[in-house]
């Protein structure tokens, strides 16, 4: 079950961009930028490289300066607060620890900085190894941490000193695929336990699905979409939603039509386009069907199928329980039907056209 935000959940601060521009040169990262997250709350940006997620984290960092705009923390414009004093801690990609020093050096570093006592830099030591599972671990240097390991340190690093925003820029692309998937069940329990707000930069749509109280989607520094998981992935906004997040067959139906029960393959002039996801659709054995199977893709409880119909320009993709694929194998002809409403209808222009709950016309 999904842990959903609360506003008034922990001690995080609260992030406000208004109308927050970056240029570098003739080249505009960010655009009138416009993004409110509430105290405690976890918020991804996610987008493809060169979208502007990671300036707006660094922005709000205190690293990079807006062209024009200005950012709050706390309701306070931060345009002359330096990085060290915004009440901002970071974890980055690399896990940039001190090689030299130990595990409890490493997450004390900040607290050192600042000349808290020793017994309060120990005590919160003590305690955030907890937090990270890592008690016993004080005395090892990095390299002898595995790298999850490494970067629960980082994380643990970044919160010694209380900060009331957590900044994540990909901390977990560096990881195997078992380690990402565990450690981010574990930062997203930890965001939790303390409160603290988090802003979270990814190319990863399962990773901000998964963690995040909301989704800022981006493209060319603006944001196309913000919303819920659940909402992003079966109501998205755009085309550029609907194919980046998730996965997303294209199917093309004549314009102004019902959508059919059995979807047929067929050109016409300025169709309307139906973006459906896998689960979405069903497929059944059939001489004279549309399409023909053309492989499986064997994933657990699931199997995708997919379809090869002729027209357009990829194969229709159907999730389908795995016991019930078996009924299509490769070289099957079927139909292909909608069992639920699409993500998103558009029109030839892109305009999106409302999808009522799906009402299916033979």
């Amino acid at each position: 079950m999904r842990n959903h935000f609360s506003p008034h959940h922990g001690a995080g601060a609260e992030v406000e961009y208004v109308g927050v521009t970056k240029k570098f040169g003739d080249n505009t990262v960010l655009d009138s930028l416009d993004l409110r997250i509430e105290p405690g709350e976890f918020v991804a940006l996610l987008g493809p490289s060169g979208c502007g997620k990671t300036t707006a984290l660094r922005i709000l960092g205190g690293f990079e300066t807006p062209t024009t705009g200005i950012v709050k923390i706390a309701g306070a414009p931060m345009t002359d607060v330096p990085a060290h004093r915004r009440g901002v801690g970071m974890v980055f990609q690399s896990y940039s620890l001190f090689p030299h020093l130990t595990v409890a050096q490493n997450i004390a570093y900040g607290l050192a900085l600042r000349k808290a006592p020793r017994a309060e830099r120990t005590a919160r030591v003590r305690e955030l190894l907890d937090v990270i599972g890592m008690r016993g671990f004080d005395d090892r240097y990095p390299a002898q941490l595995s790298g999850g390991q490494q970067q629960r340190v980082a994380l643990a690093r970044a919160l010694a000193t209380s900060p009331g925003i957590l900044l994540l820029d990909e901390p977990l692309s560096a990881l195997d695929a078992q380690v990402r998937a565990s450690l981010r069940e574990e930062i997203r329990q930890i965001q939790l336990r303390l409160g603290v707000t988090v802003l979270f930069v990814t190319h990863d749509q399962e990773e901000a699905l998964a963690m995040a109280d909301r989704v800022a989607v981006m493209r060319a520094g603006r944001i196309e979409q913000i919303a819920n998981p659940t909402t992003l992935y079966n109501d998205p906004a755009t085309e550029f939603v609907a194919t980046f997040v998730g996965t997303t067959n294209v199917l093309e139906i004549p314009r102004g039509a019902p959508i059919p029960s059995v979807w047929q393959p067929r050109r016409s002039q300025s169709p309307d386009k139906l973006f459906v996801r896998p689960e979405a659709l069903s497929c059944e054995p059939s001489a004279s069907g549309a399409g023909e199977v053309v492989g499986h893709l064997f994933m657990g409880s699931t199997t995708r199928v997919t379809v090869r119909t002729g027209v357009g320009e990829h194969p229709v993709r159907i999730d389908l329980p795995s016991h019930l694929a078996m009924a299509t194998p490769v070289g099957q002809r079927v139909d292909i039907r909608l069992r639920r409403r699409p993500a998103l209808r558009e029109d030839a222009a892109g305009n999106a056209i409302a999808t009522p709950e799906l009402v299916a016309v033979s």
